[in-house]
């Protein structure tokens, strides 16, 4: 499969007339049609044929648009206006959208044209797209293999060519991981850069919209478009919206601080990518050392211990009383038991479960109280380490793709496959995750991602870093086998 275009590329083209929207669509559609196996997608936008065509007024009445008739699909979490929003749940699967996300509306407002919904863990609950409701996303790389999660079909979708750019969340991880896993970037923005209006919430202090694409400048315009205030998101901040990708001279100087405990427990190719990485960065110019943050030992079990409570609190409007999945009883109580029970499964119960026993009395300030110290905690000693540097870095993943079902009879080996990540999410800063290279596994070639992190609101600087990274070839993008 050749490289597909931008979606700078793409927007370009159509504004200078030598192609269209709807044709750009037709393409994006036949493109998911010819993927399905590796079920990407969940549902098409009936109205994506209507968007096109108001894209293609918009130019030919002179209108400057950014991602003019750009096709997007956005994780099955964020809310558009007459689709299907299911987040991967049977508790939701009939659910319609009465609204657009702030997000999404963005998008539209910018000239994209959504084409779909993408499949995910169910209501963001994994790290592997096994989960959903509508069966496992396949990694394009390997069928056999997972993509990552919970945004997998958001991170299939561009890595298989369906659309040149997309939306997932991030909550622990659930951008930068399928990123990794896939061979493609995922930006997980600054808490409070992206307006959470509209996506469901799994938890709430944590949730994240970040994009995915194959070049850092998409990342760019993507974040420009979709980042700023928002009225109706009270976490949502005021702060410049305007991002760009950088070039080699931006390393120059750049202080790269590896994070001494993420150096062990990885597999033999993703450390020699982070190596390769590192040296390519001092070739650069930029200067590298390493930093001790012991307390991301911690980091695990703070955010299962803050997540897992957000979302017993966040899912417990699913009672089969106002929308999504009912099942009837003979009362009302029986009614909301045997709805939760046939419309949650099996690990969105277990979190329900333990995060309710968190909050409860006796054990709130044993557990949630404490979790929520070390988070202070990290995010003190995050900046602590950036008195000496101006990002850090670690592995996206200690471990390239792993084999479906290899890790769901074990929920504890599921959630350390997000051990360099969920710290990030505690902290609320920003973190972009580059494609590094490859590992072979069985015979078979497998992406490994470098994770970059960087101080709260320096997003731009990790977009810098990414098109630096680019200019000097460090960044190994690869084409996967046809699906």
């Amino acid at each position: 499969m050749p490289a597909p275009l931008s979606a700078a590329q793409l927007a370009r083209a159509v504004t200078a007339g030598e192609t269209t929207p709807h044709a750009l669509l037709e393409q994006a559609e036949a493109r998911a049609h010819r993927t399905r196996p590796l079920n990407a997608l969940v549902s098409l936008n009936p109205h994506a044929a209507q968007q096109a065509d108001l894209v293609a007024r918009r130019v030919e009445a002179g209108e400057a648009l950014p991602l003019a008739g750009v096709p997007v699909v956005v994780k099955d979490n964020i809310n558009v206006t007459g689709t299907r929003t299911t987040c991967g749940s049977r508790m939701l699967e009939v659910y319609v959208s009465p609204y657009t996300a702030t997000a999404a509306q963005k998008l539209l407002n910018a000239g994209a044209v959504i084409v779909g919904k993408a499949n995910m863990d169910e209501f963001a609950m994994g790290s592997s797209t096994e989960s959903s409701a509508s069966g496992p996303t396949l990694n394009p790389w390997d069928h056999a293999r997972v993509p990552g999660g919970s945004s997998g079909g958001s991170a299939v979708a561009v890595a298989a060519g369906i659309t040149p750019v997309s939306l997932g969340s991030d909550t622990g991880g659930s951008v930068r991981q399928p990123a990794a896993l896939t061979g493609i970037y995922g930006l997980k923005p600054t808490y409070g850069r992206v307006s959470r209006y509209g996506l469901v919430a799994y938890a709430s202090s944590l949730d994240q919209i970040g994009p995915f694409a194959r070049s850092a400048e998409d990342l760019a315009l993507l974040l420009s478009v979709i980042a700023g205030p928002d009225p109706r998101d009270a976490t949502c901040l005021q702060a410049p919206t305007a991002f760009r990708a950088g070039t080699p001279d931006d390393l120059r100087g750049l202080r790269v601080g590896v994070i001494r405990e993420s150096l062990g427990g990885n597999t033999p190719g993703v450390d020699a990518a982070l190596q390769a990485m590192l040296e390519a960065l001092r070739g650069a110019g930029a200067v590298t050392g390493e930093v001790s943050i012991p307390e991301l030992s911690h980091a695990i079990a703070a955010y299962y211990l803050i997540a897992m409570p957000e979302a017993s609190s966040n899912l417990a409007r699913y009672d089969g009383m106002v929308y999504g999945l009912r099942v009837p009883g003979a009362d009302v109580t029986e009614a909301m038991t045997l709805t939760r029970e046939r419309g949650f499964g099996r690990e969105v119960q277990r979190r329900i479960m333990i995060g309710t026993y968190a909050l409860s009395s006796g054990y709130y300030d044993a557990y949630y109280s404490k979790a929520m110290k070390v988070r202070r905690l990290i995010a003190q000693e995050f900046n602590r380490a950036f008195e000496a540097f101006d990002v850090l870095v670690t592995p996206t993943s200690p471990f390239p793709a792993f084999r479906r079902g290899e890790k769901t009879s074990d929920p504890l080996a599921m959630y350390a496959a997000d051990v360099d990540t969920v710290a990030v999410n505690l902290a609320g800063l920003p973190a972009l995750s580059v494609p590094a290279g490859f590992e072979t596994v069985g015979g078979v070639q497998l992406p490994v991602g470098v994770q970059f992190i960087a101080p709260a609101l320096s997003d731009e600087l990790l977009l810098t870093l990414a098109g630096g990274l680019e200019g000097i070839g460090a960044v190994q993008l690869g084409t996967p086998p046809e699906a």
